[in-house]
């Protein structure tokens, strides 16, 4: 069915936007191009890095693409729990050779001055993580005709995000890797968020917006099954994260199929908040003692990242990724969109040819 997310882009493919260097121009580029949405991730960066960001997409690229935000965060973590991690985390420090960040660098990520600028001179589509904006700003966006979607974990956030004014919602499973998209950060609810099919269902029951569902998905045939449960579009961040437009690290990269990370878990130890990525040392040793405060705990490591990349040791890095990641394919983006389109359109074939039994007896029978 047309919406107003669907009028797009040609292919019901949205390139999720992976804050951290990933989804930089030349990716959202590539896949806005090819017929599917491309993304900026705005989140960590200034806002004029996000507006040089906006031009260089647009220089690539004349179909419309997204900007991603990050919600400002309440100032509610505990500075003695800060403190006390930091301490637990001067061993990192010495053995990489680095710093620890400062952990009061910020909790809104410029939000205000990218607001500003994304109004000034809109892109398409500007979508929303770690909270829903108010009804002013939603307002604002559709008198500058840019469509806005808000990041949701539970079917109650759709439902905020509906009453606020947005015009779609990105639902958000738990098998995506990277963070959790929560509205608020309740250490008492890790490890309890919904698999995609299931909250995307009850999100479609609960609210009359366009959907876009996201979580572990890297085939067309996982886009035929979400579209199918009643998704309008389906976004990839892992599937995309491998391809060489992608700005993610060459470690990051080869770690997604490397049979040395086996599996993925939900951690706080790189952010102070529940993100998904391939399990290595530093989230066995650290992420049973992180405490929930986050911007805080990502600044404070933020160094330590940094610093086990230019080591080369992925053992000290944040290799976010969704439960499949296994199915990663190094191809380029446009060729990606492309192949995942055929993969739809097969499994959408299939899933629409009459079944042989069915013909066969109706063969036998004739028709009533």
């Amino acid at each position: 069915m047309a919406s107003p997310l669907t009028d797009l882009c040609p292919y019901p493919i949205v390139q999720a936007p992976m804050a951290g260097g990933a989804s930089g121009p030349q990716l959202a580029g590539a896949v806005s191009e090819a017929g599917g949405l491309g993304f900026l991730a705005a989140g960590y960066k200034t806002a004029d890095g996000m507006y040089q960001e906006v031009k260089q997409v647009r220089g690539l690229t004349s179909r419309p693409f997204g900007v991603n935000l990050f919600m400002p965060q309440p100032d509610c973590a505990d500075q003695a729990a800060v403190e006390v991690y930091r301490n637990q985390l001067a061993g990192e420090a010495t053995w990489y050779e680095s710093e620890l960040g400062d952990p009061d660098s910020g909790r809104d990520d410029g939000y205000d001055a990218k607001l500003a600028i994304l109004l000034d001179d809109p892109v398409p589509v500007v979508s929303f993580t770690f909270g829903c904006p108010t009804r002013d700003v939603f307002d604002a966006f559709a008198r500058v005709g840019t469509l806005t979607v808000v990041t949701v974990t539970t079917p109650e956030e759709a439902q905020t995000a509906q009453w606020a004014g947005a015009d779609a919602v990105c639902v958000q499973g738990v098998e995506a890797g990277g963070h959790q998209g929560t509205h608020r950060d309740n250490p008492e609810t890790d490890g309890a968020g919904l698999g995609l099919l299931s909250l995307l269902t009850q999100v479609r029951e609960t609210v009359q917006l366009p959907v876009i569902a996201a979580g572990g998905l890297m085939r067309g045939a996982q886009i035929a099954a979400v579209l199918a449960a009643g998704a309008d579009a389906a976004q990839l961040g892992t599937a995309f994260l491998v391809c060489p437009e992608s700005g993610a690290n060459a470690l990051h990269k080869q770690a997604m199929t490397n049979p040395l990370f086996v599996r993925t878990e939900l951690t706080r130890a790189f952010s102070g908040r529940p993100a998904r990525g391939l399990v290595n040392r530093f989230m066995r040793e650290h992420g049973p003692y992180a405490p929930a405060a986050y911007p805080q705990i990502h600044h404070l490591t933020s160094p330590l990242r940094k610093a086990a990349a230019k080591a080369g040791d992925a053992q000290g890095m944040a290799l976010w990724a969704g439960q499949g990641h296994r199915m990663a394919r190094e191809l380029p983006a446009g060729q990606l969109v492309e192949v995942l389109k055929a993969e739809l359109d097969a499994a959408t074939a299939a899933l629409c040819e009459e079944p042989k039994g069915e013909q066969s007896a109706q063969g036998a029978g004739g028709v009533a």
